[in-house]
């Protein structure tokens, strides 16, 4: 399957980006990466603020491939994604997912359901996504590099 694929299913739409956009994304993702190690949060916000900042690399690695995800399904889609742009590792997109669904859980129906160590593997994932869009942009999309 490809990104192509996913247009004609109607779970992306094409999208023109340009390097503002991009150091746009990648500026909140880095935010938040910084903000989500702030001695004594409470760990359903750290972990939050870690999940944004991995939304948000995913989301500038689709921008840079060319497409935005549609509403429906939008974070499941922008995650399920990084197989097809960054070439991340199923593990790593199922441990993803799964956090997608805590972090919908601590968002919406429970507090304090999320431990130190889903804040540590959340942010411990968006750092290691950080690292890699850096290296699949410089070689697949060095026009974006702002």
């Amino acid at each position: 399957m490809s990104l192509e694929d996913w247009q004609k299913f109607g779970w992306l739409k094409a999208h023109k980006t340009n390097r503002n956009e991009i150091a746009e994304l990648l500026a909140v993702a880095d935010r938040d990466l910084g903000a989500s190690k702030t001695p004594g949060l409470h760990n359903d916000w750290g972990f939050n603020i870690a999940y944004n900042a991995a939304l948000q690399i995913a989301t500038a690695a689709l921008a840079a491939s060319g497409y935005q995800a549609e509403r429906a399904n939008h974070h499941y889609r922008v995650i399920d994604s990084l197989s097809l742009t960054l070439g991340t590792d199923a593990g790593s997109i199922k441990k993803f997912d799964i956090f997608r669904k805590k972090r919908n859980i601590s968002d919406y129906e429970r507090a304090d359901t999320i431990s130190a160590s889903d804040v540590e593997e959340m942010r411990s994932l968006a750092e290691k996504l950080r690292v890699d869009f850096e290296a699949w942009r410089q070689k697949n999309h060095p026009q974006l590099k702002a």
